[in-house]
């Protein structure tokens, strides 16, 4: 029976082959998207949490370079990228793109609302805490500031005065620098400008702008995300009181295997957000998991410092821009294809070139080579016990009976 209608068996054969080729790159991107969640638990931004000395020194460059685990977080990501890619370019990843649009449809019609109200109630939040500009960690004693926030919410509810609070966030990023140093503060930067971007383009009649509020949106977060990754290779001692007081965040994995790791997958997750319609869904979600179980540990001080992120991060999963690729990605020609591979891992390269280059090229312009700081200086923020490693001198945060005591 099995030679009676050669063609058929041929064909049958064929789709099961096929078949297994499509499962082997699910599977490889099911096991490396697992690994960068677990690796990249910790998203708590270390600043609100921990000692740190912004004017200090970084690691040299050359310690990342030549550190195993981050090449191994770099090799694994792009088995999941390009895994993602293989996918997406055939028909099972335009039936789990038009999955993820049915499911997420009603969410994309209101991306505009979600947005506008998610802001608002992030800047009453801050308004409510107090004494901070825009984020958990930059204080401030001045009344006015948190005043300037609720005029900012206020401001979101309609569309003639939402550029006055675009306006607002970023002048408040600008009296900021009265207090804080240029370097501390480029940390919020590319969140500030794209939400500000939104809040303008949002507000605009004209359509060749208007469209544009949800990408210039995205780019500022993928761009936060990215640039505030390389903490955890320029200062992994900032995270050494976190992982110390909280061992449960490295799921075993050893201080110095999981803090690389994690900022690999925080750099190359923030990447994925501006790549293609399904590397960045995928990435969105899998920063929103990140993102949802910090809060727990860490508390409210958490969730209100990246309620704008989590925001963001829900609209790129819901994708209200994303365009029919069908044509062109059930039947892509060879060479089509070929490109959009390559592509992934140069524009990981360039994007960690530029970024790596900007964050030690700017802090070596803004206090030199050896930095600029004193054994003297202390965190920006004071004891308490929900910080319990308060402010200390580096040699203090590091002697025996000060690591993970907490009495």
């Amino acid at each position: 029976m099995l030679f009676e209608n050669p063609p058929a068996a041929r064909a049958s054969a064929s789709r099961i082959k096929g078949a297994a080729m499509q499962r082997v790159p699910i599977t490889v991107l099911s096991a490396a998207g697992a690994i960068a969640i677990s690796s990249g638990a910790a998203e708590a931004h270390v600043k609100w949490f921990a000692p740190y000395i912004v004017d200090a020194a970084p690691q040299p460059i050359s310690e990342t370079l030549t550190n195993t685990w981050f090449w191994t977080g770099i090799i694994l990501v792009l088995l999941f990228l390009l895994a993602t890619i293989v996918v997406e370019l055939r028909a099972l990843g335009q039936t789990v793109l038009a999955g993820l649009d049915r499911l997420t449809g009603p969410g994309a019609r209101r991306a505009d609302d979600f947005m506008r109200a998610t802001t608002a109630a992030f800047f009453v939040a801050v308004f409510a805490v107090g004494g901070v500009y825009l984020t958990p960690d930059l204080k401030t004693p001045s009344e006015l500031v948190s005043w300037a926030q609720l005029a900012i919410a206020a401001g979101i509810f309609s569309r003639k005065t939402m550029p006055f609070s675009a306006a607002g966030i970023i002048v408040l990023w600008l009296i900021a620098l009265r207090d804080y140093e240029l370097f501390h503060l480029l940390d919020y930067l590319a969140l500030g400008v794209g939400v500000a971007g939104y809040l303008l383009l949002a507000s605009l009649d004209n359509p060749r702008w208007h469209e544009k509020r949800f990408t210039v949106l995205f780019w500022g977060v993928a761009i936060a995300l990215m640039w505030s990754s390389l903490e955890k290779f320029a200062y992994p001692s900032w995270f050494y009181p976190l992982v110390e007081e909280r061992p449960f965040l490295t799921f075993g994995l050893p201080r110095d295997v999981f803090i690389p790791m994690a900022g690999i997958a925080e750099f190359t997750l923030g990447f994925g957000l501006i790549w293609s319609p399904l590397v960045r869904r995928l990435s969105a979600i899998s920063l929103l998991v990140i993102f949802t179980t910090a809060v727990y540990p860490f508390g409210r001080i958490d969730l209100v410092g990246h309620a704008m992120i989590m925001a963001a991060l829900v609209l790129i999963a819901v994708d209200p821009i994303r365009r029919d690729y069908a044509s062109e990605a059930i039947a892509p020609a060879p060479a089509h294809q070929k490109r959009r591979l390559v592509a992934v891992p140069a524009g990981l390269t360039m994007a960690l070139v530029v970024v790596a280059s900007s964050y030690w090229g700017l802090h070596a312009t803004f206090f030199g080579a050896e930095g600029d700081a004193t054994p003297e200086e202390r965190a920006t923020h004071s004891y308490s016990p929900e910080q319990p490693h308060g402010p200390q001198r580096e040699e203090e945060l590091f002697e025996p009976s000060a690591i993970g005591d907490t009495d």
